[in-house]
């Protein structure tokens, strides 16, 4: 079995997810079974070749993006030929050479985004034939060697975008190229010279391609160079011996070792610089033939100052040649002394000299022969090896035998060419071609997958992945889906094989794809009479309400009685009348079922009703009948500062209302209604108008300068009394007169049309409903209590008694209503409250003692009022002006723009536009009065409140003066 997961990685289905973990290699004990190895965002700097990938044959997915990694071993993905994507994507790759991707024949997509490489030359991508994309995306590209992508035979996606391109004579090939494929490549742009900047490359014209004289037409990779007298292997370039009498031309420019052994030319100057090499030792005599050498700058080089080097300090030192700065690097106990001050007897030899030193003049040191080659030392040749028969080369590294290191791969036999020597050709087994046998034969050209199989390539053959529902070799069979346990189909439903898989024909009730949703028969359903649906298969049924039958609840009960299907409320009585049931209402209810509480009796003196849900309206008609005995009451009120008020005074009803001054403005009817008898009371407000009118008489008019306030829907309406604390302020603002609670039946209370329902009110205790019981009874100082043991009786007030409260008490304190104060009789009927510290009133029910700072304001001619802030003002009479209203003002017209209003009877009529129009106000000197002193006439439409419109001429004021008193 696998392995457990490598430490701290994650592993699931068949995933290894090592990722984010800062580790700096490639774990060990990777499972088996990895399909996919994810080691992103780590600090991998160096990918060993550690044979790591060998034991993984399911891998298709490596992911090194986001590393630290700047080298990559050859062979370091030996074994992963099954990997398909490579990303290495984010790393730190300055150059790509083949043997970096050795192992990878399987690969098809290559990561190489946002690394530093420079250069891609012919043979980077060398043994990846079956890359299909690859992208170089955001590297430092500059120009590419022609041929770099000839190996990459199956290309289909090549991403060169975000490079700095060259687009010199060195990149010519390039743009053909890429005109002459069919790959995906964005459009690289050149990026130099100038005026190709942002250019494609496919679009730039061939002669475009240019480079400036001097520069060589060659690729991004140097050639190898090495000067013809000398000899060359890697970065070292030997040329001792050669008795050269210049330097010689050619030399690389990577080179790090350069040997001028024995015999430095005889043309050097006077003054020759070898500062800044890796020289070591120099060969006693070796600047014997230089005669006239005085400088010899060696500086910077890591003499090891051992006997052996002790004929240059005496050179130096005897011939006075100046040395430079040169300073030994050994050995032991020699680092850093100058060459020329140290003493000769400090250079000495002792013990094995490092074999880095000598390996410099030596080469046989390094043992460069191979393949069990001899090596010579040769001043011509620097060192020569002499070679088994087998082998040849410089360093016998070529077999003579060109099947002795297995070229062949996946199983093909070596054959030798007889005729051609090191040659050879392999014998590729069934599914492989190529010089090498490494190409794996792509069998899926030619395939008979069928029905949109995708085909999966192998060795010799190929496997057809089938698509849902289709089966066979090459997928020529669809599967019997239909089948039980293949079936999709649910609840006894249909199965059908159509080309697109199976489809199911539902069963009754049930619906969905596969037949699973039991349908709910309720969304659409048909109960009657409230009665409740239940769902079942196919259908539903109805649960009726208790005396309700039939399948959709439709049958209703079978009455045992008219007044069974009645419903009355509130307490009423059905009784069958004419074959008909009817409600038989207690007192004060009414309505067909007596829903309603429409009549009440105010028994006690300080009840009320409070009704809370009112409208703003622009126009408000009440209507209320009223029974009473009593001359003064409270019927209606509506408001705090401004207000409506309705009462009775002396028997008279009292309309009042107050738009802001002191005392308000004032209506009476000419009727009295004190009678015991029930009347009607109508009151009717428009604009600037209030209306009042007793059981259909003709109306009282009141109509204001100022604007006549309605019923205002954020206060209360106030039926039959208020609470103390509202009476109290509002006899103190004179918007009350007698401010008595209303003793007596209400009944029948409209408003704008609308029968209120007093159950719906907050009612004080001593309402009760009904008026019929306290009709027979007459209180002359108290009020009638209909529901006593005895029937209606009266509760007399304080200092008053007997069955009518019509004889004097003997102690007009018995029952007085002084909260916090002490009663105080006056004479035999009355009494007054004397009130405790912090308390005021007649009844001592207020708190503290209210400022009026209108006390201290004496207005002239007009009317202190009170701001919103609360400080008093004057508002002045027309004519007059000042803080006083004792100045008086000049005549002057106001403007004025509003609506012209007229009145028809009882109704309201005003135009259908806005006129404009002024107001002459002010004083005149000689007894003159401000008028108006030019007039004009219009015409206007007006419009009325109960529908009707008419078009009539109006006389409006334009300007004022003083002119004689009319």
């Amino acid at each position: 079995s696998d392995p457990v997961c490598p430490p701290k990685c994650r592993c699931e289905s068949n995933v290894v997810d090592c990722s984010n973990l800062r580790i700096n290699k490639i774990p060990e004990h990777i499972p088996a079974s990895t399909t996919e190895l994810r080691l992103n965002n780590n600090e991998i700097t160096t990918l060993e070749a550690t044979g790591v990938f060998k034991a993984l044959s399911q891998l298709n997915n490596i992911n090194l993006s986001n590393n630290k990694i700047t080298e990559i071993e050859d062979g370091a993905f030996e074994g992963a030929g099954s990997v398909n994507e490579l990303h290495l994507t984010a790393n730190q790759l300055d150059s790509v050479r083949s043997g970096m991707f050795k192992g990878l024949e399987g690969l098809r997509m290559l990561m190489l985004r946002n690394n530093k490489i420079s250069c891609i030359h012919n043979n980077s991508f060398t043994g990846l034939h079956n890359v299909r994309l690859l992208s170089l995306y955001d590297n430092q590209l500059t120009t590419i060697t022609p041929g770099a992508f000839d190996t990459l035979q199956t290309l289909s996606t090549l991403n060169l975008l975000a490079n700095s391109f060259n687009c010199d004579c060195r990149l010519a090939w390039l743009g053909d190229w890429l005109r002459s494929r069919k790959i995906v490549t964005g459009n690289p742009r050149c990026q130099r010279p100038s005026f190709l900047k942002e250019i494609p490359l496919q679009d730039v014209a061939l002669p475009d391609f240019r480079c400036e004289e001097g520069v060589e037409e060659m690729s991004c990779v140097p050639r190898p160079q090495c000067p013809s007298e000398c000899t060359c292997l890697e970065t070292v370039v030997r040329c001792s011996n050669k008795h050269l009498r210049a330097l010689p031309k050619g030399i690389p420019r990577n080179v790090t070792e350069l040997y001028f052994c024995v015999h430095l030319p005889l043309c050097l100057s006077s003054l020759r610089s070898l500062h800044g090499n890796e020289i070591s030792e120099l060969p006693d005599g070796i600047f014997s033939d230089v005669a006239s050498l005085s400088h010899l700058a060696i500086g910077a080089n890591p003499l090891y100052c051992d006997c052996r080097l002790l004929w240059l300090s005496d050179w130096v030192k005897t011939g006075y040649k100046e040395p430079g700065i040169a300073r030994c690097a050994g050995p032991t106990g020699m680092e850093g002394k100058l060459l020329l001050t140290t003493p000769a007897k400090k250079f000495e030899c002792h013990g094995e000299v490092d074999s880095g030193v000598l390996a410099k003049c030596n080469p046989c040191l390094s043992s460069p022969c191979v393949n069990q080659g001899i090596c010579h030392s040769d001043l011509a040749e620097i060192y020569r090896c002499s070679c088994p028969p087998e082998f040849k080369g410089r360093n016998c590294e070529t077999s003579l035998n060109a099947c002795v290191s297995s070229p062949c791969v996946n199983g093909g036999t070596c054959q030798l060419d007889e005729e051609e020597e090191a040659a050879y050709s392999c014998a590729c087994p069934l599914g492989f071609d190529g010089p090498t046998c490494l190409t794996n034969i792509d069998d899926c050209e030619d395939n008979d997958c069928g029905n949109g199989a995708a085909c999966i390539d192998g060795v010799n053959h190929y496997t057809c992945l089938c698509p849902l529902y289709y089966t066979g070799e090459v997928c020529e069979e669809m599967e019997d889906v239909c089948a039980p346990g293949l079936s999709p189909c649910q609840h006894q439903s249909t199965c059908l094989i159509t080309s697109t898989g199976p489809q199911c024909v539902c069963s009754p009730g049930y619906v969905g794809d596969d037949c699973s949703v039991d349908y709910d028969d309720c969304e659409e359903n048909h109960c009657q009479n409230r009665a409740q649906c239940v769902d079942q298969l196919n259908g539903y049924s109805c649960s009726c309400p208790d005396g309700y039958s039939g399948q959709l609840c439709e049958v209703p009960p079978s009455p045992r009685s008219l007044c069974d299907l009645a419903d009355c409320q509130n307490g009423a009585l059905c009784v069958e009348r004419a074959g008909r049931a009817l409600c038989q209402c207690l007192p004060g209810f009414g309505g067909p079922r007596c829903e309603k509480l429409v009549s009440v009796n105010f028994v006690d003196r300080d009840s009320y009703l409070l009704l809370s849900d009112l409208k703003n309206w622009p126009q408000a008609n009440i209507t209320l009948q009223v029974s009473t005995a009593e001359e003064n009451g409270i019927l209606l009120y509506n408001g705090d500062n401004d207000h409506i008020a309705v009462e009775m005074y002396q028997g008279h009803v009292k309309v009042s209302y107050d738009p802001g001054s002191q005392p308000g403005h004032a209506i009476y009817s000419t009727e009295t209604i004190n009678d015991g008898q029930f009347h009607t009371v109508e009151l009717v407000t428009f604009d600037q108008m209030v209306n009042l009118s007793i059981d259909g008489g003709l109306p009282t008019t009141m109509d204001s300068l100022r604007g006549v306030r309605t019923l205002n829907g954020e206060a209360p309406l106030y039926v039959g009394g208020m609470p103390v604390d509202v009476h109290s302020a509002a006899f103190q603002l004179w918007q009350i007169q007698n401010g008595s609670s209303f003793h007596g039946c209400i009944q029948n209370l409209y408003i704008n049309n609308e029968l209120q329902d007093f159950t719906k009110t907050q009612m004080k205790p001593g309402v009760v409903p009904g008026c019929e019981p306290c009709r027979k009874i007459y209180c002359l100082h108290g009020i009638c209590q209909p529901d006593g043991a005895q029937g209606p009786v009266c509760h007399c007030q304080p200092g008053w008694s007997g069955p009518h409260c019509d004889q004097p008490a003997a102690n007009p304190c018995q029952g007085s209503k002084c909260v916090h104060g002490k009663c105080i009789p006056l004479d035999l009927q009355s009494y007054r409250c004397e009130c405790v510290e912090g308390y005021r009133g007649a009844l001592c029910n207020q708190d503290g003692e209210l400022f009026n700072p209108c006390r201290s304001h004496n207005c002239k001619h007009g009317r202190c009022q009170m701001s919103d802030t609360g400080d008093a003002y004057c508002h002045c009479e027309a004519g007059y002006t000042g803080e006083l209203c004792d100045a008086k003002s000049e005549c002057r017209g106001e403007p004025v723009r509003d609506f012209y209003q007229v009145q028809r009877g009882y109704t309201i009529c005003q135009t259908t536009r806005m006129v404009s129009w002024v107001e002459c106000s002010g004083t005149c000197d000689s007894g003159a009065c401000c008028a108006s002193q030019r007039m004009k006439h219009r015409k206007y439409t007006f419009e009325c409140s109960d529908g009707r419109s008419f078009s009539e001429e109006v006389e409006k004021t334009i300007k004022c003066g003083c002119v004689g008193c009319m």
